[in-house]
């Protein structure tokens, strides 16, 4: 069918597409749609729709996750796939590329695909070479020599100069002195050029880093039972420990991803406390989130995604039994499934930080992580510090005594003993110098009441010059 479609451009109707019987007429895309119309005119128009072309690419990046978990888009109708390390799962890299046009071709999407070392050389081969090349490493120079220039993705003005010029074979630039070549069109060409040949690197915006921690089942049939589906990923589970464990290594993070047939991802996450690769323990973390997975019509393939991957060699347990190292463990195992039920940031620890300021010596962090170096015993500090101090009653002596009795929460506590003051200053670094003053000054009391309650109070600011300072409710001992 001769059909192309049309975009509208400064008032005037232009080709955005072109079908290959449209192009083998010679109609090709920015020409106007009335020239376009009077050389052929059993040529069929409709409106394009980039919008909608973005949102479909992006709805196949999503999709191509099944063969990689690298994936990135190449506007407006490509998508590059780093598959390195994963083509054993397919049986080679011809066999990969054969099932992912395969199925393309079965959705009725057309395609072109190609494999090289280097992204520029299996752009150039897809889109001018023979389709589902395999270029191998250290070939792209010869494999790339006869095709077009504007192969390299140049932009058009570039491309339609090297043509007048008679350089319409990328092995022609190639043969160029790059000095004059620079001189004559810039350094933008020969870029090209060389990051398609391997010998300059290029950045892809992949949807997620790449990674080698990647394995992948594909089902003879769709599953869609619970049963099913706690076998995939008890599967894949052992899949990626095992790798990990050949490799002395564990992770913080895994993602399992099932492919439905109709083409959707539903993926599910877990984190850990610590660097683990046990099969039985996170097939059990896994096993609650499989009730939020819609098979729909069925899954057809599954894939898992190791994170956070680092060095761990063998645990060596104690000579007497093992008793702290399976301790340490069901610790482990408790604090990863509640984080993976209640959620990662429900899940924490304190951890010291150098402050002056309460509020900022402690930090959240991960309940597995390293202790810090811990608060000055010295200057022992309430087990709960309150987020915002909260003003109370106080009668106390002046100047600098502690309190005799104060108001808290509408009951009032008399004082038996009391430890002060520790005086504590605003960090002024923090600020403009011109906001620092003598109000800020805090002097912390520890006080116990005739109950036996123990607490921490301060007194805001310095007396004088009329100012008389407020006290202050910021935490307790028990």
């Amino acid at each position: 069918m001769i059909s192309a479609l049309v975009l509208p451009d400064r008032g005037v109707r232009r080709l955005y597409a072109v079908s290959a019987a449209a192009s083998d007429l010679g109609l090709f895309p920015g020409q106007k749609a009335a020239d376009a119309g009077a050389l052929v005119p059993e040529l069929t128009l409709a409106d394009a729709d980039p919008a909608g072309d973005a949102e479909a690419l992006h709805a196949l990046t999503l999709w191509c996750a099944r063969f990689s978990p690298a994936v990135a888009t190449d506007a407006p109708g490509g998508i590059f796939l780093d598959i390195e390390g994963l083509s054993h799962l397919w049986g080679g890299e011809a066999e990969l590329m054969e099932d992912l046009a395969d199925r393309l071709t079965a959705q009725g999407i057309n395609s072109r695909a190609a494999i090289a070392d280097t992204a520029g050389c299996a752009w150039a081969m897809a889109h001018f070479g023979e389709d589902r090349a395999i270029v191998s490493s250290g070939e792209q120079q010869e494999a790339l020599a006869i095709l077009p220039v504007r192969a390299l993705r140049l932009v058009d003005e570039d491309a339609a100069q090297l043509t007048r010029l008679g350089i319409t074979r990328i092995g022609h630039l190639a043969a160029l002195p790059r000095g004059q070549v620079t001189r004559r069109f810039g350094a933008g060409i020969l870029m090209r050029l060389d990051q398609a040949m391997g010998l300059a690197p290029e950045a892809l915006a992949f949807r997620r880093p790449p990674t080698p921690w990647f394995e992948r089942l594909a089902l003879v049939e769709p599953v869609s039972t619970p049963e099913d589906m706690a076998r995939i990923t008890a599967d894949l589970c052992a899949l990626i420990c095992a790798r990990l464990a050949g490799s002395a290594r564990a992770a913080r993070r895994f993602e399992i991803a099932f492919h439905r047939v109709d083409g959707k991802i539903q993926s599910i996450d877990l984190g850990l406390s610590a660097l683990g690769r046990d099969v039985k323990i996170l097939t059990r973390l896994f096993a609650p989130k499989l009730e939020a997975i819609d098979p729909g019509f069925g899954i057809e393939a599954a894939t898992i995604t190791a994170r956070d991957v680092e060095m761990r060699g063998a645990s060596q347990v104690q000579l007497t039994g093992g008793e702290t190292e399976n301790a340490r463990v069901a610790v482990a195992c408790l604090i990863d499934s509640l984080a993976n039920r209640l959620g990662q940031d429900r899940i924490w620890r304190p951890s010291p930080v150098q402050s002056h300021e309460p509020e900022r010596a402690v930090v959240k962090s991960a309940p597995g992580a390293a202790p810090g170096s811990g608060w000055d015993s010295d200057l022992p500090r309430p087990l709960r510090l309150f987020p915002h101090p909260e003003l109370i009653d106080v009668t106390a002596p002046l100047p600098d005594d502690p309190p005799v009795l104060f108001r808290w929460r509408g009951r009032v506590h008399r004082v038996r003993l009391a430890e002060g003051p520790e005086r504590i200053g605003r960090e002024w670094w923090r600020g403009p110098i011109s906001e620092v003053s003598t109000d800020q000054v805090r002097d912390y009391y520890r006080v116990e009441d005739e109950t036996g309650g123990r607490f921490w109070l301060f007194r805001g600011g310095l007396n004088g010059a009329g100012y008389f300072p407020k006290w202050w409710m910021h935490g307790m001992f028990g």
